[in-house]
């Protein structure tokens, strides 16, 4: 059988990374750094483990296609137009006063006028792939800084296109420029409106007809063919993949299976990206490292500090907090994966000798390996600046940025299943005026939903990815209502990894299946054999003319045995979301007064609340009004809602005093 070479490259590479990346674990190190530690290792500079280099970048390339795609898809045009002043206006100031500065420092050392040109822009380009893998695994890529980042390293990625097209120029051959730069324009124009008109009218149709086959392999399909076709015809316009790649994720993130999409794509995107950051450490030669580490060195740390100190200024100028500028000025100081893409152009133009191209390429290197570091500094930097004596205006800002949307939910309700069960507990959320958001497998279910201005998402909650895009790490309760319990299962599993507080509640088919969901990490377990067990006595009991107050009560009853039930089926702790485990015996209702119930017009004192049930009002919500702490003397009026506290034995056979009691029969 023909050896495929490729394969044993791939091989070594991962080898080498699983042992480099365990040291690094083991020293705290981030595993960007492992990655580049990995490719200095094995490429012809080091150890010289890999032969064929090329198909190693041709990977990497994919890499840079799939996490630009997927950061496309958390943006969505929606949200690019809306922070538009950012992308506009911040990252244009950063970009043309970075290349400023650096044909300034350039020029003053000697280079000629092109050369220092493209220095500038060498060094106003950042590092998307790291800045925004470390954004993620840090749950910041909604925050302020977030956005001012992604906008600005967007419009970085939109500028390479023409800084391309200019370096002929640069380098004094302007052969065919001026209609080739006409015509590269005016074919991305023509892609942008593509884009938009596909994002409306053609993705959405598209992806519910194949979300409808329940394929998992089609619909990882489809999207890999619309991530594919639209960087294909970008590239073909003369924009770069990587932006190609970025309009695609905009198209797919206007439809609602955006979220179903980035749990499908994220594993590739991990797996793809690693090769990059491998790649550009094949490309470092140690020995001009050895050789110059002053130079690299000082070099690298004007750049990280004038790009920190650049964009700091530009954040500020935006109106924006203290905090949010130092974040985002250490997150951009780096030099980025485009200014190899454009360090290459100027190779082939000779604007740049091969010394400063290694000069460069260290510098770059070193700004990345040190980037994931400096990002988890920034926090204690901020907080250390605000600490000093600066204008409150500096401090906070002029214009910080409004959250809309899912970005601004919290303390939400998820619900995992749009079912008999998910659809009452969307109802009763959106009448309580809680926030919720709904996941649902079944396409049709979720668009027609969505029709009916439902917050709800197509996408498989057993994806890390999904339930981080719905808020999980911001979530008050989740609720999982599906009938596949090795799914639910998985579910709860994944859920209390992401976040270990979140309450848990969780719908099963049996009572045998309990005991599998509370060691998975749920909080409640309801099975619908209780549910419908209630419902039948009930309908018999009205058959036989039983009053409803007594009907009540064998519910109530009923429902006190089950729970004793489901307790003693499990009876090791599982209240992760409980940090109170040791009063179980007191608990929380909130009653409302009906129209007819005997508590209307006493006051606390004179019912029997307290003196024969033994339960605490500690609320009353009166209409708009709040009672907080009533005393006794506090009247009890037709729809009051009353919030007690007591044993919930107690708070159960109280629940008779609220119900309206039967309006009495009307003389004929």
């Amino acid at each position: 059988m023909e050896e495929i070479p490729l394969i044993q490259d791939i091989t070594v590479i991962f080898a080498l990374s699983i042992g480099v990346l365990l040291i690094c674990h083991r020293l705290r190190v981030p595993t960007i750094v492992g990655f580049l530690i990995t490719g200095i290792l094995c490429g012809p500079h080091g150890l010289g483990l890999v032969d064929d280099i090329e198909d190693v970048q041709t990977l990497a390339n994919v890499g840079i296609v799939l996490l630009l795609f997927t950061v496309g898809m958390e943006f969505s045009i929606s949200k690019l137009l809306e922070y538009k002043r950012f992308l506009l206006i911040g990252g244009v100031l950063q970009v043309l006063l970075t290349s400023l500065v650096g044909f300034a420092v350039a020029s003053f050392l000697g280079r000629p006028i092109g050369e220092s040109v493209f220095f500038g822009f060498l060094i106003s380009l950042s590092s998307t792939a790291i800045v925004m893998r470390m954004l993620d695994e840090r749950g910041e890529s909604s925050s302020p800084h977030g956005k001012i980042i992604l906008s600005i390293l967007i419009l970085q990625d939109i500028v390479v296109v023409p800084m391309v097209l200019l370096t002929p120029v640069l380098s004094g051959d302007v052969t065919n420029f001026d209609s080739n730069f006409f015509f590269v324009a005016f074919k991305g124009i023509f892609i942008l409106v593509v884009v938009f008109l596909s994002a409306e009218l053609i993705v959405p149709k598209l992806l519910y007809y194949i979300a409808r086959t329940r394929s998992r392999e089609l619909f990882l399909l489809g999207v890999l063919t619309i991530c594919s076709t639209v960087a294909w015809l970008a590239s073909s316009a003369g924009v770069s993949l990587s932006l190609g790649a970025f309009l695609a994720g905009l198209i797919v993130s206007e439809s609602e299976y955006s979220h179903e999409a980035i749990g499908d794509i994220i594993p590739f995107q991990d797996i793809f990206t690693s090769f990059f950051f491998v790649s550009m450490g094949m490309l470092l030669d140690i020995e001009f490292l050895v050789d110059h580490p002053l130079m690299v060195f000082g070099v690298a740390l004007g750049v990280m500090v004038v790009k920190s100190l650049l964009i700091s200024g530009v954040t500020l100028l935006l109106g924006m907090p203290l905090r949010t500028a130092v974040l985002a000025g250490f997150a951009l100081c780096q030099v980025g994966e485009f200014s190899f893409v454009l360090a290459k152009a100027g190779i082939e133009y000779n604007i740049a000798s091969e010394y400063y191209y290694q000069l460069f390429l260290s510098v770059c290197l070193l700004t990345m390996s040190v980037t994931p570091t400096l990002i988890g500094l920034s926090p204690m930097i901020a907080r250390y600046l605000l600490k000093l004596p600066i204008p409150p205006t500096l401090k906070f800002g002029l214009k910080p940025i409004q959250q809309k949307g899912e970005d601004a939910i919290s303390d939400h309700v998820i619900i995992i299943g749009m079912g008999m069960c998910g659809r009452s507990l969307s109802r009763a959320a959106r009448e309580a005026g809680i926030a919720y958001t709904i996941l649902d497998m079944d396409p049709e279910s979720v668009r027609l939903e969505k029709q009916r201005g439902e917050p709800i998402h197509f996408g498989d909650a057993t994806h890390e990815a999904v339930l981080k895009h719905a808020g999980i790490t911001k979530a008050k309760v989740v609720a999982v209502a599906i009938n596949d319990p090795i799914a639910s299962v998985r579910i709860l599993r994944r859920i209390r990894r992401i976040n270990p507080t979140v309450y848990l509640v969780v719908r099963t088919n049996f009572v045998e299946e309990v005991k599998m969901m509370y060691k998975a990490g749920a909080d409640d377990v309801i099975p619908d054999e209780f549910g419908s067990s209630i419902e039948i006595f009930t309908r018999v009991l009205k058959k036989y003319d039983v009053l409803i107050d007594d009907i009540a009560q064998y519910i109530t009853d009923q429902r006190t045995e089950n729970y004793d039930i489901l307790r003693f089926l499990y009876r090791e702790p599982t209240m992760f979301s409980e940090l109170n485990k040791s009063y179980d015996d007191i608990a929380t209702e909130s009653f409302k007064v009906g129209k007819h119930s005997p508590l209307i017009d006493k006051t606390l004192m004179h019912s029997s609340l307290r003196r024969e049930h033994h339960v605490t009002v500690l609320l009353i919500h009166r209409g708009e009004k709040m009672i907080s702490n009533p005393d006794a003397s506090t009247v009890i009026r037709p729809g009051d809602l009353l919030i007690l506290m007591g044993a919930p034995d107690d708070l159960s056979a109280s629940a008779h005093l609220f119900r309206s009691r039967r309006e009495p029969p009307k003389e004929e």
